[in-house]
């Protein structure tokens, strides 16, 4: 996916789904890599716990993307949390 795709799929998204809201809870950077963990919120309130993991080119350009994602349950299984 080049910068533009990238741009636009996020477009996409925004325009159908207006009241989804991202939060960026941690973003952790190191040499050519990139970690954000974020906790959407999509319409009806589905929450979801998020990381994506970005690695970097010598020109910037991401040359490599993972990401999970979990749904955050009503009820959980413990009184850690998910962050």
């Amino acid at each position: 996916m080049n910068l533009k795709e990238f741009i636009k799929y996020f477009d996409k998204i925004q325009v159908e789904y207006p009241e989804k809201s991202i939060k960026f809870v941690r973003a952790v950077a190191e040499d050519n890599l990139v970690a954000l963990h974020t906790h959407q919120i999509w319409p009806g309130n589905e929450e979801y716990v998020t990381m994506d993991f970005f690695r970097f080119d010598c020109d910037g350009k991401i040359v490599e993307h993972w990401d999970s994602i979990q749904q955050i349950p009503e009820e959980s299984a413990n009184n850690n949390g998910m962050y």
